[in-house]
């Protein structure tokens, strides 16, 4: 097993946890919180689907063998 998928697990929790966030202040402040029990599925639904891609393209930037190879200015362009 390679390092990618521990690292995208551990980043795919926190990055679920603030998307949801972000779906749930939407649903909650917006005129859509008189539908909020229907969109909360939605909302849970969606936070996964941004997640996992968005996890698995971003573990391997968290190596340190990429940071000393590539160095930090070069990922950050």
């Amino acid at each position: 097993m390679s390092v990618r998928f521990p690292l995208a697990a551990m980043l795919f929790m926190m990055i679920q946890a603030v998307t949801f966030f972000a779906g749930v202040l939407l649903v909650l402040l917006s005129p859509l919180s008189r539908e909020a029990m229907s969109l909360m599925p939605w909302v849970v639904v969606l936070s996964v689907a941004v997640s996992a891609p968005l996890s698995w393209w971003l573990a391997p930037r968290l190596r340190a063998r990429t940071w000393r190879r590539e160095g930090e200015m070069e990922l950050l362009k």
